[in-house]
C-alpha cells in the first residue's frame, strides 16, 4: 500500500457452523496454529453473538444491523419447496436476499476509494441482481447457496429423482459466480478452503502497483459446513482422538475453556439434549462398536476440514507479511452461527430431499469424507462445539447463537486477552467505518431511504479510551422460524415452539447461568414483563412475523425414525 493512504486493510473471515469451542485457541483439541496465533496476540470474545442461521448472521456483516432490516430474517431455502413458510411471502423482513433499504460495508468503503474483494460463500442472494459485484465488490468468486460439495462435484440427477424439485439440485447450475459470470468449470482438484483462500491472495495480488488504495477483504469460508468432506491425510491426523465419545471430549474442552478464563470455574454447562427425543437415552457406551466408528470418524472428518481451513487462512497471512501489510490489516475471525447438529443424511424425511443421497453417494464407513460421501456429525458432537451452552444452530438459545470471534489489530492497545464484554456481528461494520474514517449516511443513501445501524464501534474499548463496548440498555432481538430471543444485559427471554419448546417465553440470566437452565420466569415476574415490553417493540420494528405452519414442516417426526436410521445417530 502507498504511503499516501495510511488507513487500514480490513480483512473478515467468517467460518461456516463452526463450533465455540473448535479452535485450539478457544479450548479445543483441533490443531489450527494461524487461528491460534491471531487470538493469542489479538482480543477473543467470550460473549459474542451472531444469529442462529448463515444467511441471518452474514446480512448482519454486510450491513451492521439486524437480519430481518436487512431482509433475511430467515434463510433464503425457507423461501422455496418442502420447508418454504406461506407467511413469509412478500414479506420485507424475509426477502431471502439483501434489502434495497440497507447500505453495505463493501458499498461506503467502495466510495471512499477502497478495493474491495472477496472469495467464498455468499448466501445473500442468489441472482446477479443481488450477487457481490451488485452490492459493492470489485472482485469476487462467490459460491452462491448455503451448502454444496466441497469438492464441486454435484450427481447428475434424473426425472425420477426430482421427489421435491424446489429444494434439489443437479450438477453445478447456477451454484458459483466468478466476477459476474455463471461457471461450471471448476479447476482439477477444486477444494472449497483451497480455492477460496487462493483467489483471495490473487485478487491481493492484482492491484497494481501504482494502485494507492487500501483494501477490504472477505474471506467467508464454505468450511465446516455439511457436507463433511477433507482429504485423507487430514482426517488420519485424528485417527483415534475422538474415540472417548462425545461426553468424554466435552468435558475436556468445558476444562480448557476454565483454565482459559473463558468461562468461571463453577459455571455448570448445559446438559445434552437431543431430538428426536426417543434417541435421548442412547449415550456412547451404549452405542455398538461400529456405530461408535462412525461417530468418531465423522468428527475426525470434522477436525480435519478444520485444520485445512486454518492451513489455509495461513496462506492469506503469510502474504500479508510477505508484503509488510500485516501491522495495518484489521483481521476479524468469527463463526456465522453455532455448531451444526442437525444429522440431515440420517433423518427420513430428508431422504429425498438431498439430491440423490441413497442413490448417489456412498457413506460407507471407509468412504466417509470422501468427495462422493455426505454426511454430517449429530447433535452430540454440536454441542461439543457449543459447550457450555445450550443447543446448537437454528435455535435462539446461547449454543445457536454465542459464537467464536476474535479481532486482531497491533494497533490496538487491549491485546492478548479474553474480553468479557458483550458485542455482536453488527459491531464489525461501525467498527470498520470508524477505522477507515467513513461516516454511516444515516438514513439516506444516494437518494433512497435506508435502515440505520445498530452496532456499535469497539475501537474506544480497544484503545483502552472506554470500559465497555455496549452497556446494560442495549438491546439484542433474534427470531428464526418462529424461535424468539430477546437480550438486555445479562437478562434474556426465549420462546421455543413445540416440538422443541413449550411455546411459552422462558426467562434467564446469563450473569449466574451460561447454561440457560434455571426460568426465572414465575420468580422474576417483573422482569419478564419488562423484557416483553422490549420484545413487542423489538418485533413491531424488525417487522418480525408469527408463524403456525414451519414446525410441522420441519418437526423430523419420531414415527418415521427406524432402528437403522437411529444407529446412524449419536
Amino acid at each position: 500500500m502507498s504511503p499516501n493512504d495510511t488507513r487500514p486493510n480490513f480483512l473478515v473471515i467468517v467460518a461456516d457452523d463452526l463450533g465455540f469451542t473448535d479452535p485450539g485457541c478457544f479450548g479445543g483439541e483441533i490443531h489450527t496454529p494461524n487461528i491460534d496465533a491471531l487470538g493469542n496476540t489479538g482480543v477473543r470474545f467470550s460473549d459474542f453473538q451472531a444469529s442462529p442461521a448463515c444467511s441471518p448472521s452474514r446480512s448482519m456483516i454486510m450491513t451492521g444491523t439486524s437480519a430481518h432490516l436487512s431482509g433475511l430474517g430467515t434463510i433464503p431455502e425457507f423461501h422455496v419447496g418442502r420447508y418454504s413458510i406461506p407467511e413469509y411471502k412478500d414479506q420485507p423482513a424475509y426477502l431471502g436476499h439483501l434489502s434495497d433499504r440497507v447500505v453495505t460495508m463493501p458499498e461506503l468503503l467502495r466510495d471512499a476509494g477502497y478495493y474491495n474483494v472477496m472469495a467464498g460463500k455468499w448466501h445473500l442472494g442468489a441472482t446477479k441482481a443481488h450477487s457481490p459485484k451488485a452490492r459493492g465488490f470489485e472482485k469476487s468468486f462467490t459460491f452462491l447457496l448455503g451448502g454444496g460439495n466441497h469438492h464441486g462435484w454435484e450427481p447428475t440427477l434424473k426425472p425420477e429423482d426430482y421427489k421435491y424439485k424446489p429444494m434439489i439440485r443437479g450438477g453445478r447450475d447456477g451454484l458459483y459466480l466468478d466476477e459476474d459470470e455463471w461457471t461450471t468449470n471448476l479447476p482439477e482438484g477444486y477444494y472449497s478452503s483451497d480455492y477460496f483462500a487462493d483467489r483471495l491472495v490473487s485478487y491481493l495480488k492484482d492491484r497494481k502497483a501504482d494502485d494507492e488504495r487500501p483494501f477490504f477483504a472477505y474471506l467467508p469460508f464454505q468450511a465446516p459446513h455439511f457436507p463433511l468432506q477433507v482429504s485423507k491425510e487430514y482426517i488420519q491426523k485424528y485417527h483415534g482422538r475422538y474415540d472417548a465419545g462425545p461426553e468424554r471430549i466435552r468435558e475436556e474442552r468445558i476444562e480448557r475453556l476454565r483454565n482459559l478464563g473463558f468461562i468461571p470455574r463453577d459455571a455448570k454447562p448445559a446438559v445434552f439434549q437431543t431430538y428426536p427425543k426417543r434417541m435421548s437415552n442412547r449415550d456412547w457406551e451404549q452405542r455398538d462398536d461400529l456405530a461408535r466408528k462412525r461417530s468418531a470418524r465423522k468428527m475426525e472428518v470434522f477436525a480435519g476440514m478444520v485444520e485445512r481451513m486454518d492451513y489455509n487462512i495461513g496462506k492469506v497471512l503469510e502474504y500479508l507479511e510477505s508484503t509488510g501489510q500485516r501491522d495495518n490489516t484489521v483481521i476479524f475471525f468469527l463463526s456465522d452461527n453455532g455448531a451444526e447438529g442437525t444429522q440431515l443424511e440420517a433423518a427420513p424425511a430428508n431422504r429425498n430431499v438431498i439430491p440423490g443421497l441413497v442413490k448417489y453417494f456412498d457413506n460407507s464407513l471407509e468412504n466417509l469424507g470422501a468427495p462422493n460421501s455426505f454426511c454430517w456429525y449429530g447433535n452430540r458432537w454440536a454441542q461439543v462445539g457449543t459447550a457450555p451452552s445450550k443447543l446448537y444452530k437454528f435455535f435462539t438459545h446461547q449454543g445457536g447463537i454465542r459464537v467464536c470471534s476474535l479481532v486482531s489489530y497491533p494497533k490496538w492497545k487491549r491485546n492478548g486477552i479474553v474480553s468479557h464484554q458483550y458485542c455482536t456481528v453488527m459491531d464489525i461494520l461501525p467498527t470498520v467505518l470508524e477505522l477507515a474514517g467513513v461516516q454511516h449516511p444515516g438514513q439516506e443513501y444516494k437518494g433512497k431511504p435506508i435502515e440505520g445501524i445498530l452496532g456499535k464501534s469497539w475501537n474506544r474499548y480497544m484503545m483502552a479510551e472506554a470500559e465497555n463496548i455496549h452497556d446494560d440498555d442495549t438491546i439484542t432481538g433474534w427470531e428464526f422460524i418462529g424461535r424468539q430471543a430477546l437480550r438486555k444485559g445479562s437478562w434474556k427471554i426465549v420462546r421455543l415452539p413445540p416440538p422443541w419448546g413449550t411455546g411459552q417465553w422462558e426467562l434467564y440470566d446469563l450473569s449466574s447461568d451460561l447454561a440457560e437452565a434455571v426460568d426465572l420466569r414465575e420468580e422474576k415476574p417483573e422482569k419478564l414483563v419488562e423484557m416483553l415490553r422490549h420484545w413487542k417493540e423489538y418485533a413491531e420494528r424488525n417487522g418480525i412475523v408469527d408463524i403456525k405452519t414451519v414446525e410441522q414442516a420441519y418437526a423430523y417426526q419420531e414415527e418415521e425414525w427406524t432402528e437403522s436410521d437411529l444407529e446412524d445417530v449419536v
